[in-house]
């Protein structure tokens, strides 16, 4: 029996292999590196654990609609990240938008707030990770900004970059990573 570690195997879309392949400093030392991790502050909702997908971001406080119109469109795999300003006063998606979502070829969404619906939201074969649940909608009178950089969990997340996630964390990269 041998006592070595197997390698990673990135293949596997891990984000813990994912990490032992692209991450090479120690923790200890301060990088700015092409590859990110978020903070550890969400939670999983959706039926997928795992997903990945180039991005597209909303920016938005308080206010969905255009997180419904971006999930309109044909995700192609995609993963739609918004920042909804960390409120914990309502929630940003729903059944019905998330149901769209999956509908529409979205890999997963990530919220930087609530989201409710989450016994049905589970149910369904996408990524979902939030903050918390709250069974209060958003109001609709704020649009907010669409494909603009984000920054919070410790990241920043511009559009078009990659994300990689499962129940070990979420990792931003910029490009695509190849194994």
């Amino acid at each position: 029996m041998s006592s070595q570690t197997p390698p990673p195997d990135a293949a596997r879309g891990a984000t813990a292999d994912l990490c032992d392949t692209f991450i090479q400093d120690p923790v200890d030392i301060v990088n700015q590196g092409k590859v990110q991790i978020m903070n550890p502050v969400f939670r999983d909702y959706g039926g997928h654990l795992r997903f990945k997908g180039q991005v597209a971001t909303v920016k938005c406080f308080e206010n969905n609609p255009l997180v419904r119109k971006a999930l309109e469109e044909d995700g192609n795999g995609r993963v739609l990240v918004v920042d909804g300003g960390g409120s914990l006063r309502c929630a940003l998606l729903g059944d019905n938008i998330a149901a769209m979502a999956h509908k529409n070829g979205w890999s997963g969404i990530i919220i930087n707030g609530c989201i409710r619906d989450s016994a049905d939201i589970e149910k369904m074969p996408l990524g979902v990770k939030a903050l918390n649940t709250y069974p209060l909608k958003s109001s609709k009178r704020d649009v907010g900004l669409r494909d603009v950089p984000l920054a919070f969990a410790g990241v920043v997340i511009k559009p078009h970059s990659w994300i990689y996630a499962d129940k070990d964390g979420v990792i931003v990269a910029e490009n695509e990573l190849k194994v």
